[in-house]
Formats: C-alpha cells, structure tokens, sequence
C-alpha cells in the first residue's frame, strides 16, 4: 500500500538509493553471521534428494555454463573469495562450503525487502521490484546450491584419501565432478 507520494524523477532515485543501501547493510551483516552457525547443516542448507547432488541446477538452467560470470561480492567487505577452489585442505574447504551458506542466505534475504517498495511506488513498480529481487538473486542461490554438494563430496574425497589433500592438480569443476561421481558409485 503506498503511503508516500513523489515526483516519477524522486521516486526512482529514491528506488536506486533504497536497493543500493538494502544491499550493502544486508551484505555487511551477513558477512558477520558467525561461522559457526554456519557450519552446521541447517534445514535451509540440505541438499534435497530432488537437487541430484547439485546436478538438476546444470541440466535446468546450465549453470555450469554462467556461474563463472556472475560477481564476487565476499571480498568486498573482507569475506572469502569464492571465484576459485586454491587448496584442498581439509579446513580451507570446510572454509568453502560455509562461505556457499553464507551466499545463500544473504541471498534469500536480500530478496525480503522489496516488498517495501510498495511503501512509494505504484502497485505494479512494488510488483516489478519483488520480481527484480527474485531474478537478480536467484542465480546466486543457484549456483550455491549447485557448488555446495559438489564441494561436501570434493571434502570427503579428500578426508578419505581418494584424492590427495593440497594444491589442485586439475581443474576445480573436474575434481568436484570426480568426487560426485565416486560418490554415486558407492551408493
């Protein structure tokens, strides 16, 4: 329900100062979640048997093929960098797989507040900002959900020796997909 009227010019500044501030606050907070609560496998997090391992996110939507392409904004307030997998470590990819909850999450609810722009805009803007929210975020969640089981198989492949722990010998794409499908062997 709108409750604030402005000039059209007003308005949409006031649109492009609200979604700039809505991002950085949320992105700031989010990378002070607390890694602990992260680490564990929370409800939100799981991978559903329906997701395949991460593997229905490729054959929907490719995102194999776009991931690479979408930006990296933990670094930007002293986050992880997630562009690529540098070691594989035990910590350092339990460190990974926490920082794909974290995206997530910050993703989900970034996409909260754009109910609020019913508040100065006219119905169909308010209606046109949630979908904004979803489109802009929803490759995010994606592509997290799509990485995630993919690096928890990489990490258990790594605990069992099955591939050695330290510098990647081969590309990342290729050794998550190597652990993914050991994995589906086993089962």
């Amino acid at each position: 329900m709108r409750v604030i009227f402005l000039p059209t010019f007003w308005t949409i500044v006031l649109d492009c100062i609200m979604w700039t501030a809505f991002y950085f606050s949320i992105a700031f907070l989010c990378t002070r979640i607390p890694m602990e609560y992260l680490a564990k496998d929370r409800w939100l997090f799981r991978t559903r048997p329906w997701e395949q391992q991460g593997e229905i996110y490729h054959r929907l939507f490719g995102v194999r093929y776009w991931k690479k392409k979408l930006p990296s904004g933990g670094k930007i307030f002293g986050g992880f960098d997630m562009r690529s997998i540098a070691s594989y470590e035990v910590p350092y990819l339990e460190r990974w797989i926490i920082e794909t909850r974290r995206s997530e999450l910050c993703h989900w609810i970034l996409i909260l507040p754009s109910v609020l722009f019913f508040l100065w805009n006219p119905p169909e803007v308010g209606w046109g900002m949630i979908v904004y929210a979803i489109l802009f975020n929803l490759p995010m969640i994606i592509t997290q959900r799509h990485n995630r089981p993919r690096l928890q198989a990489l990490l258990e492949s790594v605990r069992s020796g099955a591939i050695p722990a330290g510098q990647p010998a081969k590309a990342p794409a290729d050794a998550a997909e190597t652990a993914v499908q050991a994995g589906r062997r086993s089962q």
